[in-house]
């Protein structure tokens, strides 16, 4: 088992930045992807990054040159760096670890609210 435990979600103004974290329980970085997912009032859970276990990383297209995902190998967490924030970033945002997009493994979300 892993627990996925997350931080740094909150409310910051448009433009604002805010990084959230994503502490897993043991190492597992060889093994699996991590990544956000989220989701906001009324909509479909969307995929916002991973970084796969070889260290490649990809981005939903509304997020990307906006935020940047990366990860501490010894501190067995990831990170997601958020910049530029819109409106529409408003969700909850889900950790997650598993196989590419898919999870095995969730966090338990937090709220991330931008302000206009």
């Amino acid at each position: 088992q892993v627990q996925l435990v997350e931080s740094g979600g909150g409310l910051v103004e448009v433009g604002e930045s805010l990084r959230l974290s994503c502490a897993a329980s043991r190492s597992i970085f060889s093994i699996y992807s991590m990544g956000w997912y989220r989701r906001a009032p009324g909509k479909q859970r969307e995929l916002v990054a991973y970084i796969t276990s070889g260290g490649n990383t990809n981005y939903a297209d509304s997020v990307k040159g906006r935020f940047t995902i990366s990860r501490d190998n010894a501190k067995n967490t990831v990170y997601l760096q958020m910049s530029s924030l819109k409106p529409e970033d408003t969700a909850v945002y889900y950790c997650y670890a598993g196989g590419g997009v898919a999870a095995n493994y969730w966090g338990q979300g937090t709220q991330v609210t931008v302000s206009s």
